[in-house]
């Protein structure tokens, strides 16, 4: 009886601990999150980090990026980033007036004036006001003159967006103590995740140059995400079984058991849709955006381990003064951990699963199929097809 005593007086302890840190952590990150920006401190002109940023994704984009995709690096991307109150762009000489917004062919913006008291490393870079709020170049490609180009917002500002996102979508319990730091930091708050963040753009950008309408078709598939069964259970168990399995082969050492593996992914894929009845276009809308989105997760996350594995790769001087930036010593875990999920997203009601599902996906075509990328890019191709062409070729051998 004593002995069961100590223990309820023990977990009693624990508990009223644990309940007190509960309280701490909370006041802490309800004042933390009191000190959060609300716009940005530079609007005028590009911060010298931002610049950074920029410089170190076009040195990969130019040293690396045919290790990721063949011909990527002889598309010339210039790059638009853009904060609360300006776009800028940078790599174009004497831009045209505005940017034509994709796939919806409108044109946006004004004219492009020399930022007068800044340069970019020497160089000349060009702003505009941005009039409207609603009306910002968004984080994809859009089309400046003849050149796709890539569109994202500033590190400074993608984060005061996301702290303002966040607070809209969350109960107002909440409001006030989530640690909307801690969050940012996980998904883009590191400079080496920003960085690859811009890559993942500029694939959008080599798409649009390489295969426009492609990319025009996969955008305007995402319409059908107000329709799409994101909450029906047989399609949410079925996308987790499949992400299981996609898994499942790419940790498996044995190329046989992988290809099986594989075998069990399309087979599942095709019992899914066939479950739920699902029309074809709803079975497109799934293809366009892993086809889209995934490729770009893919380019996103492999270009950092390909610069962490190279001997040769050598990152911009200026970013040795940047805090945070790890040269990619975490692109290996970073891509692990993304492997993983892949699992989780498949739980999502959101479009976060094709993102995932396309990156694992041709992934393993890397694996398995090395000369997939040749036929990508092509009408009617997509990356399950690709999977089962190399499933088919392997097995008859």
């Amino acid at each position: 009886m004593k002995t069961i005593k100590r223990i309820f007086s023990f977990v009693l302890k624990v508990l009223k601990w644990g309940f007190m840190l509960l309280v701490i952590l909370t006041i802490i990150s309800a004042l933390y999150n009191l000190t959060l920006p609300t716009e940005s401190e530079v609007t005028e002109n590009l911060t010298q980090d931002q610049k950074v940023f920029i410089s170190e994704t076009v040195n990969l984009l130019q040293n690396l990026s045919n290790e990721v995709w063949p011909g990527w690096e002889e598309s010339q991307i210039p790059i638009i980033v853009y904060n609360e109150k300006y776009a800028f762009i940078i790599g174009y000489d004497k831009p045209p007036a505005g940017w034509i917004k994709m796939p919806q062919e409108e044109h946006r913006g004004s004219e492009w004036e020399v930022v007068k008291t800044d340069d970019f490393f020497g160089t000349p870079y060009y702003r505009q006001l941005l009039t409207n709020p609603d009306l910002t170049p968004e984080n994809f490609t859009a089309i400046v003159g003849e050149s796709w180009v890539v569109t994202m917002q500033t590190k400074e500002y993608a984060a005061i967006a996301f702290y303002k996102g966040f607070r809209n979508e969350l109960p107002p319990v909440l409001k006030a103590i989530f640690p909307y730091q801690v969050f940012w930091n996980v998904l883009m708050g590191k400079v080496d995740n920003y960085i690859s963040g811009m890559v993942h753009e500029a694939f959008h950008a080599f798409q649009g140059t390489e295969a426009p309408e492609r990319l025009a078709d996969a955008e305007w598939a995402s319409n059908l995400s107000a329709v799409y069964p994101w909450n029906e259970t047989a399609n949410i168990d079925g996308w987790t079984e499949e992400s299981n399995l996609l898994i499942e082969a790419f940790n498996t050492e044995s190329n046989k058991k992988a290809m099986e593996l594989l075998e069990q992914f399309l087979n599942k894929r095709k019992e899914r849709r066939e479950r739920i009845n699902m029309p074809y276009e709803i079975i497109q809308y799934e293809q366009e955006r892993e086809w889209l989105e995934g490729l770009a997760k893919y380019a996103e996350l492999t270009i950092g381990v390909v610069a962490f594995k190279s001997q040769n790769y050598k990152p911009v001087n200026e970013i040795e003064t940047v805090p945070g930036f790890k040269n990619y010593k975490t692109a290996i875990s970073y891509f692990n951990q993304q492997i993983v999920e892949v699992r989780r997203a498949a739980k999502r009601p959101s479009e976060n699963r094709f993102y995932y599902s396309g990156m694992l996906q041709a992934v393993l075509l890397d694996r398995f199929s090395p000369e997939w990328k040749k036929e990508a890019f092509k009408e009617e191709v997509f990356l399950e097809n690709l999977l089962e062409k190399s499933v088919n070729k392997l097995q008859n051998n």
